[in-house]
């Protein structure tokens, strides 16, 4: 028994230092991944969706109800200005037209007529004014009673009243005859609408209406056809977020595709954006107008655009893959590569934000440069020494006061380019007279900030600043090139991390948990340069 016990527990010792040996040695070795530095293009873009449409489209409507009687034009039509492309039932604005000249003939009959009275009542007046004269003579020799001169008297009044009562019934009959003539004018418009023709030269894109249907004209014109005035040439209306329409600029190229044929490439350019923003799911975007040509007619109306709206463009540069600027070597790397830490790992260095622009950017690193010069604390004194500072030496020294949190106002004052002599320049003058807002946008400034990458030399990461321009998402030009073509920066490091004993020389027993301290190869600068655990 004795003896089965010492066996067992030989066996159990040799079992323990096998595992032990193994969790020791199982660790994947230390690999340092690295890229090399590329030349090529970068292309700064904003994505977007939008809509194809007509540059000009107009909506064929009636205005006149009835019934549609013909359509002498389809779907995908030509038609040219003043063709006749459908026509309405002229039968009751032929009658109501008919019966207007009827009304208007017997207008102008009851003009004549009353002209004829007009003169039968002149001659009235005339009679009854030669009797009076006549009776007055006689009256005054006495030879005719004063009842017969009155008499007399009362026949030219009575003449004189009738002709002024038949001068006014002729301009009545003369009112009558403008407002006849006016209803029939109406009546031969109306008669004119039935026949709809196109207002310009085009392509019918939209036929909404058949033969023998009713179309209501009464607070709006219905639509019967919308006509394209030339497909030739087309837009895109794109939908920008309101935190890239700020970089977007008339003129820029734009880029898009369509689903109709996916291994086609479009272009366009950037011609408006508008100022009416659109709030969907609390979303606010900016409508952009976008000229395409479209001489092969391929692009139809209607169609979705996936474009890329580029900001900003560069050729033959120097580029470095954006792993390269997110890689944050930590302890664990320099402990497995046997170095030291170096100060640049305690501070951060990837590539800034984009808030420094086309003025030297903003420090990466939070330690201030050894090459800024210090500042004496008297005012006229600081200004003077900050005058004297590099552009780039001023950069940094007032980004560090806003990261302070101080005021920055006097030294800004100091460095504005003084105003012009002679008024605003030729430029500010020509905007105060532009037409749109578009001609007021200023140029986008030239991007420029501060980044570091790390470059594997004599088996230790080295740290390298350097300088940043525009990105694609995948590169970032570096500026000054301050490394030859195809250097290698490093991306991560795997096999820091892996399964290690714990304290006591034991692994965790609990297989659920798995490894406690870090995961498995490439747990550390894995991915891209992102961070382990």
């Amino acid at each position: 028994m004795k003896r089965a016990l010492i066996a067992v527990g030989i066996v159990t010792a040799l079992g323990a230092g096998a595992y032990i040996y193994v969790l020791r040695h199982s660790a994947s070795p230390i690999a340092v991944n690295t890229t090399p530095v590329t030349r090529g293009d970068v292309i700064d873009a904003v994505a977007s969706t939008g809509t194809l449409q007509a540059v000009t489209t107009v909506q064929v409507g009636s205005q006149v109800s009835g019934n549609i009687q013909e359509l002498r034009a389809d779907f995908n039509s030509i038609v040219r200005k003043g063709q006749v492309v459908a026509r309405l039932d002229p039968a009751l604005f032929q009658a109501q037209l008919d019966q207007a000249k009827a009304n208007l003939a017997q207008a102008r009959a009851n003009q004549t007529k009353a002209r004829s009275d007009l003169d039968r009542m002149k001659v009235q007046l005339l009679d009854a004014q030669q009797k009076y004269t006549r009776a007055k003579e006689l009256a005054a020799r006495n030879l005719l009673p004063a009842s017969d001169l009155d008499a007399a008297k009362i026949a030219v009044d009575s003449a004189d009243a009738s002709l002024q009562s038949q001068q006014a019934t002729l301009a009545q009959t003369a009112a009558a005859i403008l407002s006849a003539d006016a209803t029939v004018h109406q009546n031969q418009v109306n008669l004119d609408h039935t026949i709809i023709t196109a207002p310009i030269d085009g392509i019918v894109t939209q036929r909404s209406v058949d033969v023998g249907q009713t179309v209501a004209a009464s607070m709006q014109a219905p639509t019967i056809f919308i006509i394209a005035a030339d497909l030739t040439k087309m837009q895109v209306n794109a939908n920008i977020d309101e935190s890239d329409v700020g970089r977007i600029r008339p003129g820029q190229r734009a880029t898009f595709r369509v689903d109709a044929y996916p291994t086609e490439q479009f272009g366009g350019v950037v011609t408006q954006i508008r100022l009416q923003p659109v709030v969907q799911s609390n979303v606010t975007t900016y409508g952009t107008i976008i000229n395409v040509p479209n001489a092969d007619l391929k692009l139809k109306p209607g169609m979705t655009a996936n474009l890329r709206i580029e900001v900003a463009h560069k050729t033959d540069i120097l580029r470095v893959p954006n792993a390269a600027l997110r890689f944050r070597p930590t302890t664990d790397m320099f402990a497995a590569l046997n170095q030291p830490v170096p100060p640049e790992a305690l501070t951060g260095g990837g590539r800034a934000g984009r808030g420094q622009q086309g003025q030297g950017g903003a420090a990466a690193t939070t330690a201030p440069s050894a090459a800024t010069p210090a500042v004496p604390r008297d005012p006229a004194q600081r200004i003077e020494r900050f005058k004297a500072m590099s552009p780039e030496q001023q950069q940094e020294f007032l980004a560090r006061l806003k990261r302070r949190g101080a005021d920055t106002s006097a030294f800004e004052s100091a460095t504005a380019p003084p105003a012009p002599p002679g008024g605003p320049p030729k430029a500010a003058r020509g905007a105060a007279a532009a037409q749109t807002i578009d001609a007021l946008f200023a140029p986008l400034p030239v991007t420029e900030t501060r980044g570091r990458v790390w470059l594997f030399q004599d088996k230790q990461l080295k740290a390298a600043a350097v300088r940043l321009g525009i990105t694609d998402g995948t590169n970032t030009e570096l500026i000054g090139e301050p490394f030859p073509q195809g250097t290698e920066v490093v991306t991560s490091v795997t096999g820091v991390g892996t399964v290690r004993p714990q304290a006591g020389g034991a692994a965790s027993s609990n297989p659920l948990l798995g490894n406690q301290r870090g995961g498995g190869p490439g747990g550390f600068g894995g991915g891209g340069g992102g961070r382990g655990r």
